[in-house]
């Protein structure tokens, strides 16, 4: 079987190369068959952001601009995209971009290995956000590099620069000429043949017959996971099936009572989503580790995957979200935590693939602290609110993410809370936590022990008790197994201080003040 000719525009011209492998990654391809030895390889995972590249394709008739980590994006997945390495950004004349001159302007570099890849990063915000006129604040660079990591400089001057870009004189990109390349691309495009090494069909139809025609093939999607299988375990796939092209799989859609969110649809988006509908999510979304991991990575690719590690899963499972199976013989829809069967095992046949995420939205959030009820486990009358006035009826939901690193980290333990509460009692409560089981996992004991009981201190300390004996977590270089059933205990009664209002005991709410020059 033969690959597809991989073809994406680079420095204003078309790039085609033929015989790549299917599991080639792009940083193999750019290093080895291009020599852009300028993006660099540091730990093959994407953690680091070293090896940092920008892709764009078209989004509603502009360029979307993306930083992915190319040490585990397979080179295949950036056909018919546009791609900029760090080779690429600097005029012909040799005149930096700002990007780059903002970080020699603030001495954003030392030993210069990451450097590279945080200039890709800053070029991709500064595409993203400078070029739309928008205001590049600390908290937005924060959230940009979240995927970079320094060992020498440390990250105020690189912060620095990335605010000192904005007001340099601005390098515009010629959008409208790579647009047209693209579409270009796009037509000339061969369709997808039923043999290949690399398939990436562009209907839900062409994938589901290519799925159950092929069903040996490694499905992929942001190779977030399976790009490490690439270059930790140095497995090869003979035949790969990339549904990140299918259209319709790449859409949120939005109806009464949930979103449909797309297994194509990128962690990025699908937290922006998942956000709009509750902004609380937001500081839960940004710790889901770094930007370029997001930009490719999808939330069915997540999913799918079933880490028990795996932080959407739990806020899944919280809400009371369904995955729908998709093949050629019809669909089924069913609750996420019933996906799993086992440690990194699912129900999925050989002909099936995931389609889509369905999530619940939210009646209404709770305005405040929740309003207390009865009496607390002293026997004495509860405290008035500590702030606000609360009451009414919503949801409280609250997510927890337990890691050795603030960004950028994988959980130890993570613990979901979505709770509706009505006359002052639990009416509705979901649980999910990862980290703690073989799989992604309810809450189920504590949630029944919760439903119908009056939110109160006694109840906060019972669920406390009840959630460490619920799960039997291991020990292993994340955390013990007594740190994880300590921490689920306490995570419980963190959120019954939150529900009263606390705010300081969570690290969301500190802000550390930005220095001032004299």
């Amino acid at each position: 079987m033969e690959s597809k000719t991989i073809r994406f525009v680079r420095r204003g011209e078309l790039v085609s190369l033929t015989n790549v492998p299917p599991d080639r990654t792009l940083l193999e391809l750019l290093r080895e068959d291009l020599s852009c030895t300028g993006t660099k390889e540091g730990c093959g995972e994407g953690d680091c952001g070293a090896c940092t590249v920008v892709v764009a394709e078209p989004e509603d008739g502009a360029l979307k601009y993306r930083a992915i980590n190319s040490c585990i994006r397979l080179a295949h997945s950036i056909d018919g995209m546009a791609l900029w390495t760090v080779e690429d950004l600097a005029g012909e004349d040799g005149s930096l971009h700002p990007a780059q001159e903002a970080m020699v302007q603030c001495h954003g570099s030392q030993c210069g290995f990451c450097t590279p890849g945080f200039a890709m990063s800053l070029f991709g915000m500064y595409q993203n956000h400078v070029c739309q006129g928008e205001t590049v604040t600390r908290e937005l660079a924060q959230e940009e590099l979240s995927g970079n990591l320094c060992r020498c400089t440390g990250y105020r001057p690189i912060l620095d620069a990335a605010q000192q870009m904005a007001n340099l004189p601005r390098v515009q990109v010629d959008e409208g000429e790579i647009l047209r390349q693209l579409e270009a691309l796009r037509v000339r495009r061969e369709q997808v043949a039923s043999l290949g090494t690399y398939l990436d069909p562009r209907t839900l139809p062409e994938l589901l017959a290519l799925r159950a025609a092929n069903p040996q093939a490694q499905i992929v999607a942001g190779c977030t996971d399976v790009g490490l299988w690439v270059t930790k375990m140095h497995m090869q796939f003979p035949q790969v099936l990339d549904v990140t092209r299918v259209a319709e799989l790449k859409r949120v859609e939005q109806y009464e009572h949930h979103i449909a969110i797309g297994a194509a649809v990128t962690l990025t988006d699908a937290f922006d989503a998942l956000v709009r509908e509750r902004p609380q999510l937001k500081t839960f979304a940004n710790r889901f580790a770094g930007l370029p991991v997001r930009n490719s990575g999808t939330l069915g690719g997540n999913v799918a995957n079933g880490s028990p590690i795996g932080d959407s899963m739990p806020l899944l499972i919280a809400l009371g979200a369904h995955v729908v199976l998709l093949s050629q013989r019809g669909h089924r829809d069913l609750p996420l935590e019933q996906f799993y069967t086992g440690y990194r095992k699912n129900v999925l046949a050989a002909d099936e693939v995931v389609g889509w995420i369905k999530v619940p939205r939210p009646k209404s959030p709770h305005p405040g602290p929740l309003p207390q009820a009865g009496e607390g486990a002293s026997g004495s009358t509860p405290s008035p609110r500590l702030r606000g006035e609360g009451g009414g009826e919503g949801e409280f939901l609250r997510a927890y993410k337990i890691s050795k690193r603030y960004d950028d980290d994988i959980s130890a333990v993570c613990l979901v809370v979505a709770m509706r509460i009505e006359d002052g009692a639990v009416a509705q409560v979901g649980i999910g936590a990862g980290g703690v089981a073989p799989t992604p996992a309810r809450a189920v004991q504590t949630e029944a022990l919760l439903r119908g009981r009056p939110w109160t201190l006694e109840a906060a300390q019972a669920a406390a008790a009840s959630l460490p004996s619920e799960f039997r977590p291991i020990s292993d270089m994340r955390a013990s197994s007594a740190y994880r059933s300590e921490v689920l205990g306490n995570l419980m009664q963190r959120l019954w201080l939150e529900s009263q209002g606390f705010e300081q005991i969570n690290l969301e709410s500190f802000r550390l003040a930005e220095a001032t020059a004299p």
